[in-house]
């Protein structure tokens, strides 16, 4: 997993949540085992939001998948990168269980992950598809 730096004063609680959840669920995803375990098993609990990301996935799992397999037009989820699948699979759960947050920081958010963890190309391919459940799941806004 390649990891481009982040500029210096550029750091937000939120957004490392999000990257922590991240490295989280492609550790669960890659060793075969439930996300709540990994967070188990670490040496150091981690934050609030950090266990609600991870645990949402997990606890909405199929819906999620569903909605992504259903608005990411030619692509499997197996054939997708894992760190796509699993930037989508956080976003999606905060369109869906966080309608604190506004849609377009849940998709920057996500869109950056996938630009500094990813391909060149799954910053585009991110937004394409939050911007599709998005529009589906919080029309209202």
């Amino acid at each position: 997993m390649a990891r481009r730096v982040r500029p210096l004063g550029d750091e937000d609680e939120r957004s490392d949540a999000r990257e922590r959840a991240l490295i989280l669920l492609y550790e669960a995803e890659s060793k075969s085992i439930a996300p709540t375990d990994v967070i188990e098993n670490q040496v150091l609990v981690p934050d609030e939001l950090t266990r609600q990301l991870v645990g949402g996935v997990e606890a909405r799992g199929r819906e999620i998948d569903d909605l992504i397999a259903a608005n990411a037009k030619g692509w499997t989820l197996q054939r997708m990168p894992t760190i796509d699948r699993n930037v989508l699979r956080i976003a999606t759960f905060e369109l869906l269980g966080r309608p604190d947050v506004p849609i377009a920081v849940v998709i920057d958010e996500a869109v950056e992950l996938a630009k500094r963890f990813s391909t060149d190309d799954s910053g585009r391919f991110v937004n394409g598809v939050l911007a599709a459940i998005a529009a589906k799941v919080r029309a209202d806004q």
